[in-house]
């Protein structure tokens, strides 16, 4: 057989077994027989590669608040709309773990699902086969679900994969009446902290100029929604623990471990400012909540080096972490509250740009220093606190991220919450 030949047969059969797996599959063969009459049938693999592989990427400078992100919605809207009329997508059976290299007909479903939400083209055609294309397809739905994008099809994967269209449709026209009423100007430099994809922006005109990850409050003490000012920086600071802490958390870790306090460099502090012994205080109660609990600037502090202020009734704040692991975490949900921020030190250091005197070197030396260090920042930066779950950012992208705090109104939206 030449060669010639057994490129005929090989494509001849895979438009054939295309065809029988996949009703659609009629433009898969046209395809095929392009490449086929091609005067450049010699790099026939090349074509193949390029048209099976025309998916837009994922990652955008975009911001979420950007009033091109509400058309962009809308767009998607109408895309979900179709969807929904011609049937949704099928369910991909989460029985297995399914991940490059296998070979399995739970892959069928899985191409003609991610075909359908546009991750994979539909030039790649459908088979039992977990190739490059598919591969390729699925870290791009992992990115845009906000899960590790590995390939893998794990417990959430599947769960974010099989959320049914109508409900992702409602998704997207919910965070559409969110995004609206953020659509007007907010400042030429603002800082978002989207509580359900525990993401913080920090814009500038109409571009991310720095994204960091974030830890956010927990279901049960929750991060509120506001719209503030950041109007100081606080290098090394003191971490004065609120009342509810206090009662939820030190009390029953002094019952435990009387030494507690003192391992954390947690000082109590009576009326005038007064130190108090630990010792001389009955933790059987809760009387201690009442008293002021504060913990020294250092390595260990809550806070670690810097501290985010801005003006709110919650009494809520961003800063740095000494448990720095935590954000190579899936679900970061997990404080009480107030907001983590990966590398902060880059987020202060483009905060106090316009603050005279306070350069990035400027406000090393001074973490290093270790004193507790008040910073006003000559321009104040608005930041906004927000609730969105499903986004776009144009070019057929949808973003959706796990419902953590209910609010979307649709149970099979909390994802995290049904995989307990």
């Amino acid at each position: 057989m030449t060669k010639n030949t057994s490129r005929r047969v090989f494509l001849a059969g895979a438009g054939v077994a295309a065809a029988s797996l996949l009703p659609g599959a009629a433009f898969a063969q046209d395809v095929i027989g392009d490449i086929l009459k091609s005067s450049r049938r010699g790099n026939w693999d090349d074509q193949f590669d390029a048209r099976a592989a025309q998916v837009t990427k994922v990652a955008s400078n975009l911001p979420i608040f950007s009033p091109q992100t509400v058309s962009y919605i809308e767009q998607a809207i109408a895309q979900y709309q179709g969807i929904v009329a011609q049937g949704g997508w099928p369910m991909v059976p989460a029985t297995k773990k399914l991940k490059l290299g296998v070979v399995d007909p739970d892959v069928v479903p899985l191409r003609q699902r991610l075909m359908v939400s546009g991750d994979l083209s539909r030039n790649a055609g459908v088979s039992n086969a977990f190739d490059t294309y598919v591969d390729a397809a699925v870290k791009r739905f992992q990115s845009r679900h906000g899960l590790p994008a590995d390939g893998v099809l794990g417990q959430y994967t599947f769960a974010a994969m099989n959320v049914t269209a109508p409900v992702r449709l409602g998704q997207l026209e919910t965070n559409l009446v969110r995004l609206r009423s953020m659509s007007g100007f907010l400042g030429n430099r603002y800082v978002m902290v989207n509580i359900p994809a525990a993401q913080i922006e920090a814009v500038e005109g109409d571009r991310v100029a720095l994204r960091h990850t974030a830890i956010v409050g927990k279901i049960d003490r929750q991060t509120p929604i506001l719209n503030s000012k950041i109007n100081e920086v606080i290098v090394n600071p003191y971490w004065n623990a609120p009342e509810s802490i206090v009662r939820k958390d030190i009390i029953p870790l002094m019952r435990k471990d009387p030494e507690y306090l003192t391992k954390n460099h947690i000082r109590i502090l009576g009326p005038g400012g007064t130190e108090i012994d630990p010792k001389t205080i009955d933790w059987s109660t809760e009387d201690a909540a009442k008293l002021h609990f504060r913990q020294d600037p250092g390595q260990i502090n809550a806070m670690a080096s810097v501290k985010i202020n801005f003006p709110n009734p919650h009494a809520v704040y961003m800063h740095d972490t000494p448990q720095q692991s935590l954000f190579s975490k899936l679900m970061r949900f997990d404080s009480s509250g107030c907001v983590r921020v990966q590398n902060v030190r880059d987020l202060v250091t483009w905060l106090m740009r316009d603050t005279p005197g306070w350069d990035r070197q400027r406000f090393e030396a001074t973490i290093k220093s270790g004193e507790s260090t008040p910073v006003q920042l000559s321009n104040p930066v608005p930041v906004y606190f927000t609730y969105i779950s499903a986004w776009s950012t144009g070019d057929g992208v949808a973003h959706f991220r796990d419902d953590i705090y209910g609010r979307d109104g649709v149970d099979e939206l909390q994802i995290t919450q049904a995989s307990l």
